[in-house]
Order: C-alpha cells, then structure tokens, then sequence
C-alpha cells in the first residue's frame, strides 16, 4: 500500500530504535522525510542509516531529551527548518519500570516527566506547524492501562494519562484539521525483551525460540490470543499508517496493538 507520504515531513520521538524506529522506516519505504529524535548521537547516527537505505527521501538525526523543557521544541525547530513543513509527529518514549508499594513522589515526577511530559511537550511544539499543514498525531499509551499493576502503577498511570491528553487534543483540533490517535501496544520484542529471551533461555535450559512466550505465560500471567510477543515492524507498520493520507478519517482512536491480551 502507497501511504502517500513522499511529499511530507515526518518527527519520530524516540524514532532512533524500537518501535518509533520501525515507524519511521516504514514510512521511509514510501519516501517520506523523516527527522529521528533521539538521546544517543550514535544510535542516532545508525538510525538514519537505515532510514536513508529504506529508501526516505531525506533524513535527520535531532539529539533532544524531548522530556527536558526546551528538548521538544528544540527537534521541532530542527525538523521544519530541515524541511520547510512538517505533517506528522509520532512520539514513542517512555521507558517502563518496575516498582515496590511505596512509591516515593520523587518516583511520580519521574515518570510524569519521561512518560507523559514528553508526549505533551512535542505535540505543543508541534502543534501550530502541524495546524498549518493539517497534520496528524500518533502518541503511544500501553494495553496495561486496561489492568493496572502496583508493580507499574506510575508508569500505568501516566499512558492512560497520554491516551486522555491525546483524545484531547483531537477533539479540539480536529476542525483544524489535525488527526490525533493513541495506540496501546501489548508485549512488543524491541531490545529489551529480546535479551530477556536470552537470559531465560540460557539460565533455563529452554530453547531460545520458545523461551519468551514460555516466561510471558508462566511468570507473567500474560494470556494472549496470538500466543506470542509483537514485532517492533507490526506496530511501525500500525503507526506510519495512522501518520499516513490513508488514515484520514481516524481520529480520537485509542488503538490495541497487543496480540489479543486479555486481563
């Protein structure tokens, strides 16, 4: 499928690996420009390697904390100077962790800031370029804000706190013409999980290819439909389309990725 994206101009917060990684490489494939936005200049570096061999008309490295104050208007500015436009911001950050019952409140403000912060930071930054060129949101929630954990309870919080603050925003902005959309990805094998999957295997003795889906069932409780964890490309698939022409009458949607997870 063309997504029509050739012309556009695309940000991808956490767009230097994993999902928002995959993301942009599917949009690369039809042409789009894409600006990653990332912490680390050589992950980033990497990152727009394999954009540009995907086939993006252009691409850029933005090395931004879109979580610090000034990171997310920072690689906004780099991106529509870079490109005189900008139609789609996807924000993909947030990393997860696990907590005891007391949760500290300098616990909280972390997570506030990394998680939710960031989101809201880059779609304001965003927001009057994305007006101009009736543009589009993809922010990223997770399918645990369905069955909240106390193990993860700030982390939980703060992306069903992004799916809210993304509804938001399209019901607002959607006479503007800007599109905003949520997706909750369920057990998704970016890096992380991969090297759980080789820890199990080789402190466990279970083969390497069934030693995740065997831990996601028996020590996480995890009971999915597809009986596996997602790749990083289905839900870069799911997010280039969201940023895409095609979606263009999906809007306000909080969208499961997750396998068919059930709590």
């Amino acid at each position: 499928m063309d997504l029509r994206v050739a012309d556009k101009a695309y940000l991808v917060a956490g767009g230097t690996g994993g999902m928002g990684l995959a993301g942009a490489l599917a949009l690369a494939a039809d042409g789009a420009s894409i600006t990653l936005v990332g912490r680390d200049p050589d992950r980033a570096a990497s990152a727009v390697q394999q954009v540009l061999a995907a086939g993006a008309t252009a691409a850029q490295a933005a090395i931004f904390d879109v979580s610090a104050p000034g990171g997310a208007a920072g690689a906004v500015a780099q991106a529509v100077a870079a490109y005189g436009r900008l139609d789609g911001v996807a924000i993909t950050t947030g990393l997860i962790g696990h907590e005891h019952f007391d949760i500290p409140d300098e616990r909280w403000v972390e997570v506030l800031n990394d998680v939710l912060l960031g989101t809201t930071r880059t779609v304001e930054a965003a927001l009057p370029h994305l007006i101009q060129s009736k543009g589009t949101v993809v922010t990223t929630s997770a399918f645990s804000i369905r069955g909240p954990e106390i193990a993860r309870l700030p982390y939980t919080s703060m992306k069903a706190a992004v799916a809210a603050f993304t509804k938001g925003i399209a019901r607002h902005y959607g006479k503007q013409g800007v599109r905003a959309n949520c997706i909750a990805p369920g057990a998704i094998e970016t890096t992380a999980l991969t090297q759980i999957r080789k820890v199990m295997s080789e402190t466990k003795g279970i083969p390497y290819e069934e030693a995740l889906e065997r831990v996601m069932v028996e020590e996480w409780h995890l009971d999915i439909a597809l009986g596996r964890p997602g790749k990083p490309d289905e839900v870069g698939d799911l997010i280039a389309f969201l940023l895409s022409p095609r979606a263009g009458y999906l809007t306000g949607a909080l969208i499961n990725i997750d396998g068919g997870t059930a709590f």
